[in-house]
């Protein structure tokens, strides 16, 4: 079973989004890789789902997207297809994982990880 590991933040103003959820919930923002603000919501004590801020892409540009990790992307992208969604950014290699974006049937979008290894 896929498992949500993390959710996405896109706004077109990421450095106040940053502020907003540091200040407003605690969490715990890094500085930002490629655009992308890793945010930490909690500890290894209380099981948070961490997550991201970036500045939205043109084709999302704002909104929360879930990480989902899968097994494997590709098969995933497939099954995905079959059943009505569209691919928005195939897959992508990073360092340590695959990442692809897609948009299910009813126009909610989401991200696909694979670890790699």
């Amino acid at each position: 079973m896929a498992k949500v590991i993390g959710f996405e933040l896109n706004s077109q103003d990421p450095e106040k989004a940053a502020e907003f959820y540091s200040n407003v919930f605690g969490w715990e923002i890094e500085e930002p890789n490629w655009g992308y603000w890793p945010v930490k919501t909690g500890n290894d004590q209380n099981q948070a789902v961490n997550a991201g801020i970036s500045k939205g892409p043109h084709d999302y540009p704002h909104g929360i997207r879930i990480q989902i990790e899968v097994k494997s992307i590709e098969e995933s992208i497939s099954l995905a297809k079959e059943n009505g969604a569209m691919v928005v950014r195939d897959k992508m290699e990073f360092d340590d994982f695959y990442l692809a974006y897609l948009v299910d049937p009813v126009g909610l979008g989401y991200g696909l990880i694979q670890r790699k290894g």
